[in-house]
């Protein structure tokens, strides 16, 4: 199966390469359900592949993805506006679902156990439906530490100690939905000019920005750097492979993602109500128990649902008051601020 989803990727790939000569599914296909659905996911690779294959099993339904962050994934839904070659946008940060929804890119959509999520992280209006929550925090090299004789951070404020200089490395916030999530935290703690002042000098501590919020997390773990800024599940994750990190928390309070699915607009004809059914699956108490059964660490949204050994949940750390909607709302013109104040994307890796 790992080999024929590996295939699908191709495939599509290949597709959105080749516009023009695959052309859509979209028009022409209504009434002609297929047996396939194609996702979007921000989950890296080998975490989706099973959350894919458990949906499979249970529905016979086959499934292509392209791996993209989230920020990735709204540019290519800006720029597919017409003719969405996906279906489902699965996982990523939901204040970029709600700069999406706000372009029009997203439909209504919600999943038939909807009423067995907390209304804390659902969807007031009714475009994403919330799968999984992860807190942002610190990944730091245990051997770097040692080497340097240093105590791990526990502050935004500690990035900016001169020996934490050129050993800082995230996302970069047009790219990355972890990285937005950094930037829209520091702005609605600090306010946005002391917020913009703290990034600047950051800035300056900064090894790398890269595409992924994941990645920095795993090169903390490989020693390309003393510090990541990543979600707590991709922190652990590496973590519990054997690499020599530790996680903390900054004392002064830290975002958090609510991980979203949501239904894109306007998505192939054919593959409409596998979407919707994806989309319940992932509702599903099934479904949120996968995070406890893959151990990757992030933490389901159903109350019932099985917490994986090792995560860190949320009445063990002190989250500010972040508010996705905002973010969302205001994520164009702070990320236009990020790329014009203090770092634009070229040499984003």
């Amino acid at each position: 199966m790992r080999r024929k989803i590996k295939t699908w990727v191709g495939m599509l790939l290949a597709c959105l390469l080749l516009t023009a000569g695959c052309g859509s599914s979209n028009a022409g296909q209504a009434g002609k359900p297929s047996n396939r659905l194609t996702v979007y996911t921000a989950f890296p690779e080998q975490e989706v592949i099973p959350y894919i294959e458990a949906f499979r099993k249970e529905t016979g339904i086959d499934v292509k993805f392209v791996r993209l962050s989230a920020g990735e994934t709204l540019v290519r839904l800006q720029a597919e506006k017409n003719a969405p070659q996906a279906s489902v946008w699965y996982g990523g940060p939901s204040d970029t679902f709600h700069a999406a929804a706000q372009e029009g890119l997203l439909e209504k959509y919600q999943p038939k156990e909807a009423a067995q999520l907390p209304k804390r992280f659902t969807d007031p209006q009714g475009y994403w439906s919330p799968v999984y929550v992860g807190a942002l925090g610190f990944a730091v090299n245990e051997e770097w530490l040692k080497k340097k004789g240093l105590s791990a951070p526990e502050s935004w404020d500690d990035l900016l100690k001169p020996e934490y200089a050129d050993n800082v490395v995230m996302a970069h916030p047009g790219a990355s939905g972890t990285a937005y999530t950094v930037l829209a935290t520091l702005v609605q703690m600090m306010g946005e000019e002391k917020a913009f002042a703290y990034l600047k000098k950051l800035d300056a501590h900064m090894r790398q920005y890269t595409k992924s919020g994941s990645a920095p997390a795993k090169q903390a773990g490989l020693g390309e750097t003393g510090v990541g800024i990543s979600f707590a599940h991709d922190i652990l994750a590496p973590k519990s492979e054997g690499y020599p990190l530790l996680l903390t928390f900054p004392k002064e309070g830290t975002g958090y993602e609510i991980g979203a699915v949501a239904l894109i607009k306007n998505g192939p004809a054919d593959e409409l109500e596998n979407a919707k059914k994806f989309i319940d699956w992932t509702a599903g108490l099934e479904s949120q128990n996968l995070y406890a059964k893959t151990k990757t660490f992030r933490l389901p949204v159903r109350p019932d649902a099985e917490v994986p050994e090792g995560a860190v949940t949320f009445d063990k750390i002190k989250l500010a008051d972040y508010d996705a909607v905002w973010a969302g709302e205001h994520r164009k013109e702070l990320v236009k601020k990020f790329e014009t104040e203090v770092r634009g994307q070229s040499g984003v890796k």
